[in-house]
């Protein structure tokens, strides 16, 4: 989303062209997945119950969703959407796991 302020700044922190792309899917893709049961983890029993898992699975696949968005679409505008998933996702795992402590 970045990427020509970045150029112009002398940073190059993408890689450029087609083949580049298939590294941005990745590191999308991969941590997105891996988040989903990381995310349930304090779930397990005695932790923070049914409640907390349906809320961090919803979020994790909602997060997902904008996720596969950006890689299928490939604009500015999912690119955005994702960034927006990713400010949102954390406190609202935070919160829910505050409200649901036992």
């Amino acid at each position: 989303m970045y990427r020509e302020d970045y150029d112009r700044a002398g940073y190059f922190v993408l890689p450029q062209g087609k083949p580049g792309f298939r590294l941005v899917i990745l590191q999308t893709t991969l941590p997105l997945v891996a988040l989903i049961p990381v995310s349930m983890a304090p779930s397990l029993p005695g932790r923070l119950g049914i409640a907390y898992f349906a809320g961090a699975l919803l979020l994790g696949f909602g997060f997902f969703y904008y996720g596969m968005e950006f890689v299928v679409r490939r604009s500015g505008a999912a690119a955005r959407r994702l960034l927006v998933a990713s400010i949102i996702y954390l406190p609202a795992l935070l919160v829910l796991m505050t409200l649901l402590k036992s």
